[in-house]
C-alpha cells in the first residue's frame, strides 16, 4: 500500500467519525419528543377523564356492568272468614323478544323453531315474526301470563333474542260462586273489579331490590346494594264460603227453573251485621275471562235497585206503631176492601173486613197499610224511612254501590203515601232491604254492614244506633212470623225444626209511563224468631214461567239457603212443635 493511499483511507475515516454523532442526536431528540408526546396526550386524557368530565364515562361503565334485580312478590291473599282461599297468585312467566338482538344473531334463520314457538303460544309464524321485524326496537311481549311448563319449553328453543321474565296470576278456587263479589285483575295483576279494585293498594306489594356487579361474560361478581320491599297485605272477609256456595247453588238453579234474567241473594249475622253470604246469577268464570259480558260482572246486590212492593209493609205498620197511633192488639177495618184517593184506586185482592196488625202483614193488606200510613203525619212517615237507613248506604261502601232511588217532593198527595206504604215509590237495593230486616231482628238496633274482617275498618263505616223502640221491633219479628205459616203468603219459606218471620215482595217492573207485566220477586226472612240470628234475603228477577208470585219462587229458595245456613252455623232449632230430627230433612225448594 502506497503512503497516499493511506492518507486517503485516514481522510475517510475521520468523514465518518464527524458524521454519526450528529444523526445519532437527531433520532434521540426525535423519538424523545414522541414518547414525550405520547406520555403529555396520556397525561390530558388522564387528567380529562379524572378532572373535567368523569361522570358520563362511570355512567357507561356502570352501564355495562350494574344491575338492579327486583324481589319477586306477589299479590295478597283474599280469604273467607274461616281462611279459605278466594283469590290467590300464581307464579306464571312472560315471554318477550329483543328484535335488536334477534337480527344481529340472525335469529329469524331458524324456521323450524319459530314454527314451534307459534304452535306452543297459539299463534302464527307471520304474527311472531311481525312483532319483531322492527331493528330498532328492544323490547315487545309475546305472550303474558304463560304456564311454567311451557315457559320451559320456549326456553329449551333457544331462539336468539327470545327470553323470559316473572310474574304473577291471579287464580280463583271458588271459580264462579264469589266472581262478582271478588272482582278480576287484569294482566298486571291489578285490580279492576270488585274487592280487587277496592282494596287494590293493600293487596299488592312494594317489590324488593337488589344491586349487583357483573364482569365480561355476564357473572355475578358483588353485591352493591338491597332494598327490602313491602309485603302485600291479605284480605279476610267476612264471607262465609260454605253459605256463599250453598246461597249461588240455589239462586243459579233457582233462575234456571223459574227462568228469570237474574237472580240475587244475601246473608247476614243480625248480631254482627257480617255479610256471611253474596251472591248472583248469572256469574262468569274469573279465571277464563275469554268470553265475559259486562252485564255478569254486575255485583247486583249492591248496584241493581227496585221497587220493593210488599216486603216494606211491615215498616208501614211499625211507623204507626212507633208513632203511637196503634198498638200491636189493635184492629183496622179494611172494608170494603178498595178505597179512592185523589181519582186513584187502592184495593186488596179481597175484602178482608177487620184485621188485626199481625193479619195485615199475613194477608198482605193494601188497605191495611195505606189506613196505617195516613194515619201518622206526612214527615213522621218519611222521617221513618229515613232514619232505617233505605235511603242511605249499607256501610259496606264498596265500588258501585247505589243507594237506591227516592224522590222526596215539596208536597205529598195521599195516594203517593199510600203507595210507598206497600213498596211503591222507592226503591233499594238488596244489600238495603237486608239491613232494614237486620234492624228489625236487632230489637231496632241499626248497624252497618260489613264484608271485611281483616284489615279492621273503623269510624267511616258509622256506628250502631237505636232507630226503632225494642218492644215494637220484636212485636213486628213476632207479626211476620204468621206470613211462613197456615193462612200466610210464604208457606213454602218455613224451615223444618225453626221459626221463620218474613215477608214476600211482588212488584211489577216501572217502564216507560207506568208498569210493564215484569215482575220482581223477594222474599225477606228472619230467623230464628226466638233469638234472631240471621237474615237473608232473595231477589227473583222476572220470572218467566208460570209461577211469578214470590211466594211461589223466593220463598223456597230461601227456604233452602236459610235452613242450610242456620244447620252450618249449628243454631240451635226453636220450633217445639217439630218432631225430634224431623229439621235435619232441610228444606223445600222445589215443591
Amino acid at each position: 500500500m502506497t503512503t497516499q493511499t493511506v492518507k486517503r483511507s485516514r481522510k475517510t475515516s475521520g468523514a465518518k467519525q464527524n458524521v454519526t454523532p450528529s444523526l445519532v442526536h437527531w433520532r434521540f431528540v426525535v423519538v424523545l419528543i414522541v414518547v414525550i408526546s405520547v406520555f403529555a396526550a396520556l397525561a390530558a386524557r388522564a387528567a380529562f377523564i379524572q378532572v373535567i368530565e368523569p361522570d358520563e364515562l362511570i355512567q357507561q361503565g356502570d352501564s355495562r356492568t350494574l344491575r338492579t334485580r327486583n324481589m319477586p312478590t306477589y299479590r295478597g291473599l283474599v280469604t273467607d272468614r274461616n281462611g279459605v282461599e278466594l283469590a290467590v297468585s300464581v307464579p306464571v312467566r312472560a315471554i318477550y323478544a329483543d328484535p335488536k338482538i334477534i337480527h344481529e344473531n340472525d335469529g329469524l334463520a331458524e324456521p323450524r323453531r319459530w314454527q314451534a314457538l307459534a304452535d306452543v303460544l297459539g299463534q302464527s309464524v307471520d304474527s311472531l315474526q311481525e312483532k319483531v321485524s322492527n331493528p330498532k326496537r328492544r323490547f315487545v311481549y309475546l305472550q303474558r301470563q304463560v304456564s311454567p311448563a311451557m315457559a320451559e319449553y320456549v326456553d329449551k328453543l333457544d331462539i336468539p333474542g327470545i327470553y323470559l321474565r316473572r310474574e304473577s296470576r291471579r287464580y280463583y278456587p271458588t271459580g264462579e260462586v264469589s266472581a262478582q263479589l271478588i272482582g278480576v285483575t287484569d294482566v298486571d295483576d291489578t285490580g279492576v273489579e270488585g274487592l280487587e279494585r277496592m282494596y287494590d293498594e293493600w293487596l299488592t306489594g312494594t317489590p324488593g331490590s337488589r344491586k349487583i356487579r357483573r364482569d365480561a361474560k355476564g357473572r355475578q361478581v358483588e353485591i352493591l346494594e338491597t332494598t327490602t320491599g313491602e309485603d302485600a297485605g291479605n284480605l279476610q272477609l267476612t264471607i262465609d264460603q260454605r253459605i256463599q256456595a250453598l246461597a249461588y247453588k240455589e239462586i243459579k238453579e233457582a233462575m234456571i227453573y223459574y227462568q228469570s234474567s237474574s237472580a240475587s241473594a244475601v246473608v247476614i249475622d243480625v248480631k254482627t251485621g257480617d255479610v256471611l253470604a253474596m251472591v248472583n246469577a248469572p256469574s262468569f268464570n274469573p279465571n277464563d275471562r275469554s268470553n265475559i259480558s259486562p252485564h255478569r260482572m254486575r255485583n247486583r246486590v249492591i248496584t241493581d235497585a227496585f221497587e220493593p212492593g210488599s216486603a216494606l209493609k211491615p215498616l208501614a205498620v211499625l211507623t204507626a206503631m212507633e208513632f203511637g197511633e196503634v198498638e200491636a192488639e189493635d184492629v183496622v177495618d179494611t172494608n170494603p176492601g178498595w178505597m179512592r184517593l185523589g181519582g186513584s184506586l187502592v184495593k186488596d185482592s179481597r175484602n178482608y173486613g177487620e184485621l188485626t196488625l199481625e193479619e195485615i202483614i199475613q194477608h198482605s193488606s193494601n188497605m191495611g197499610t195505606s189506613k196505617l200510613a195516613l194515619s201518622v203525619p206526612k214527615q213522621f212517615l218519611l222521617d221513618t224511612y229515613y232514619n232505617i237507613g233505605l235511603m242511605s248506604d249499607t256501610g259496606l261502601n264498596m265500588a258501585g254501590e247505589s243507594s237506591g232511588i227516592f224522590y222526596d217532593r215539596s208536597r205529598w198527595s195521599e195516594f203517593e203515601l199510600a203507595t210507598l206504604s206497600f213498596g211503591y215509590g222507592i226503591s233499594v237495593t238488596t244489600a238495603q232491604l237486608g239491613r232494614l230486616y237486620a234492624t228489625l231482628a236487632n230489637g231496632g238496633i241499626k248497624q252497618p254492614l260489613n264484608i271485611i274482617k281483616s284489615p279492621q275498618q273503623t269510624g267511616w263505616q258509622g256506628q250502631p244506633e237505636r232507630v226503632i223502640s225494642e218492644e215494637n221491633a220484636k212485636a213486628i219479628v213476632q207479626m211476620m212470623e204468621s206470613v211462613t205459616q197456615r193462612g200466610g203468603t210464604a208457606k213454602k219459606a218455613a224451615v223444618p225444626g225453626y221459626r221463620v218471620a218474613g215477608k214476600t215482595g211482588t212488584s211489577r217492573k216501572a217502564v216507560a209511563g207506568g208498569y210493564g207485566e215484569e215482575y220482581v220477586n223477594i222474599f225477606a226472612g228472619i230467623a230464628p224468631v226466638s233469638d234472631p240470628r240471621l237474615v237473608t234475603i232473595v231477589l227473583i228477577n222476572e220470572p218467566g214461567g208460570d209461577l211469578y208470585h214470590a211466594g211461589d219462587t223466593a220463598a223456597p229458595v230461601f227456604s233452602s239457603i236459610m235452613g242450610g245456613a242456620l244447620h252450618m252455623l249449628n243454631v240451635t232449632p226453636d220450633d217445639k212443635h217439630v218432631t225430634s230430627g224431623a229439621w235435619l230433612k232441610g228444606g223445600n225448594h222445589g215443591s
